[in-house]
């Protein structure tokens, strides 16, 4: 933090006239470099968040922010399960803009240690369903972006061409995204309010005795829009373990007709953060940044087991090492959801298990991180056809069930190892130990250098 935790309280009574600040203190949740933060505590025992931009991108997504949380009426609060934080001013520190909102205490979750079953996984599908419930005047009404299907669909065709026209996205991977963009049926969706890409960390939890983990706090609503609900779930291509019931929780939580392609449109999401951040790094002419996503861009095409665009609609293939390394694009290729500004996250004394597994919970400093450890695990976005009654013992949601009829989707080919090699819902066996180096097959290697190159990313986005 370039300023002291004291100098940033101190900056809350300018936002917040005629407040008594008696305490102050850092976050204990990392930041990425682009905020300083603090929480200041109130003479009445209320806690606030302040955060101060430390560049003009960051300076824009607290203007965002601003905007967005204020969109958020008492009415339009009033219909979501969880709390958002609450505006309460604006101000400048030492000629930057900061913004002062409340706390959400609790705790996050990395992607790739949310488990399977009910408690986390059930709670966030629920959670995101009632963001994109909202009315969507609550966005219109503020000016905020609305995006129609076809829109989104011409916004993505034209990322595509910028990021082919760079000349170092492979081949297989421009005609695999083009083709997807030509499949009419991805793209009869209704658009709806969304928090503009959700990450595992925009949700805190409590813990509760009886559900486990339950979301309370959603963060991160500077991306707040109407458009296509896909970009919410596409984080889920680093939650293998829990992309099944977060995905079926969300069907059964969701008040539209069912949408068979979200998933597809969720996987498409999450490969295209790579060519963002080519297209980041090529518009200012940087050739680290260029060379880091081409790089990431090559490990991904040599994943895909063809080159067909129908393996997105199919999704019988195309599981690739390359997204194993998708935490989450670093910051500077898009406004990603940044909660660890937001929220005093800690880690609970007792993590929550569940019967006959156990359940894993990332506290403070989880958010961005999964490049090493339990997220090394592969990534994919796991079909809602897989039943995971084998653990949880929960019966196959009716819901459920004629989700998946209407997806008519396969699930995708695991390679982590992580689930029974035949596909079935049984315990979830240990993670196999690392071979030797005379072992490590080409596909290991790019795997491992994709997380490289995911790593160095974040490393130099953060200084």
């Amino acid at each position: 933090m370039g300023r002291s935790a004291f100098t940033l309280a101190a900056a809350v009574t300018a936002a917040l006239p005629g407040a008594e600040v008696t305490g102050a203190r850092a976050l204990t949740a990392d930041g990425d470099g682009r905020f300083d933060a603090a929480v200041a505590t109130l003479r009445d025992g209320r806690e606030l968040a302040i955060r101060v931009a430390d560049d003009d991108e960051a300076a824009r997504e607290l203007a965002s922010e601003a905007l967005a949380l204020r969109a958020l009426t008492a009415g339009a609060r009033a219909m979501l399960p969880f709390a958002a934080p609450e505006y309460v001013g604006e101000t400048q520190v030492h000629d930057a803009p900061a913004l002062v909102t409340t706390l959400l205490p609790g705790f996050q979750i990395d992607a790739a240690l949310v488990p399977a079953g009910r408690g986390a996984a059930e709670s966030m599908g629920a959670a995101i369903a009632a963001v994109h419930a909202l009315p969507t005047s609550v966005v219109r009404g503020a000016g905020l972006p609305a995006r129609s299907a076809q829109e989104t669909r011409e916004e993505i065709e034209r990322l595509i061409d910028t990021a082919a026209a760079t000349g170092r996205v492979p081949a297989r991977l421009t005609v695999r995204w083009r083709d997807a963009v030509a499949d009419d049926d991805l793209w009869r969706f209704e658009s709806t309010v969304t928090l503009g890409g959700a990450q595992s960390a925009s949700f805190v939890f409590a813990d509760d005795d009886e559900r486990g983990p339950r979301v309370t706090g959603v963060l991160g609503w500077h991306g707040l829009s109407v458009g296509d609900p896909a970009v919410d779930l596409a984080w889920l291509s680093t939650a293998p373990e829990a992309a099944d019931d977060v995905l079926a929780a969300y069907a059964r939580a969701a008040d539209r007709t069912p949408d068979g392609a979200i998933e597809v449109r969720a996987r498409l999401s999450a490969e295209l953060e790579f060519a963002r951040w080519l297209v980041h790094g090529d518009a200012l002419h940087d050739p680290a940044i260029v060379d880091d996503a081409a790089g990431l861009l090559e490990a991904l095409a040599e994943g895909l087991r063809s080159d067909d665009l129908r393996v997105i609609a199919a999704r019988s293939e195309g599981v690739d090492s390359a997204m194993d390394a998708l935490d989450r694009v670093p910051t500077g290729a898009k406004a990603a959801v940044d909660t660890s500004m937001q929220t005093d996250a800690y880690t609970p004394s007792e993590l929550w298990r569940e019967e006959g597994a156990t359940a894993e919970v990332a506290g403070a400093g989880v958010s961005g991180a999964g490049v090493s450890g339990a997220a090394d695990d592969s990534a994919r976005l796991g079909s809602v056809g897989d039943d995971h009654g084998g653990a949880s013992g929960r019966e196959i949601d009716p819901a459920v069930a004629a989700h998946r009829a209407e997806a008519a989707i396969l699930p995708t080919e695991d390679l982590s190892d992580v689930r029974p090699a035949d596909g079935s819902s049984g315990p979830i066996a240990p993670l196999p130990e690392q071979p030797d180096d005379d072992a490590i097959s080409p596909e290991d290697e790019a795997q491992r250098a994709a997380r490289a190159a995911l790593q160095r990313w974040r490393s130099s986005d953060s200084e």
